[in-house]
């Protein structure tokens, strides 16, 4: 049974440049900063980063695998608060979990955590669900 305090098990993604590729060229966001590690290093960055709308689209996965399907989630956001840093030749942590907040009927309040080599990327993650049916 689902109730206030109900911790949501704790996921894992793995990261790696070759999913960045993927993503980048999936989503048409070809920046510089995601792929370049020269690059990304002359603007101040600690190397290649992660696509925020990648991290928000794990944390999200994590929330409808949870749920039952996207069709569930009724709220979801989130703030950046430090990037997904993916050095090459390694795949990195986007560790997921999340904890139950309020419960109105069906509909499931989450408050969630994201983060990477132990770093907070996401703040203030938030989701509103509807339980599918037998969850």
């Amino acid at each position: 049974m689902i109730e206030v305090g109900t911790i949501v098990e704790t996921k894992v993604f793995w990261i790696d440049r070759d999913l960045l590729k993927a993503y980048a060229n999936a989503s048409g966001d070809q920046n510089a900063i995601h792929q370049d590690e020269a690059f990304a290093k002359s603007v101040g960055l600690p190397d290649v980063i992660a696509h925020g709308m990648l991290t928000m689209a794990l944390v999200g996965k994590f929330v409808t695998d949870f749920s039952g399907g996207s069709a569930t989630v009724k709220e979801f956001s989130g703030r950046f608060t430090k990037p997904v840093i993916v050095p090459a030749g390694e795949k990195v942590d986007l560790t997921v979990s999340a904890t139950v907040t309020e419960v109105v009927g069906n509909d499931v309040r989450l408050d969630i955590s994201a983060t990477s080599a132990g770093v907070k990327v996401l703040g203030m993650a938030k989701a509103l669900i509807t339980m599918a049916p037998g969850r």
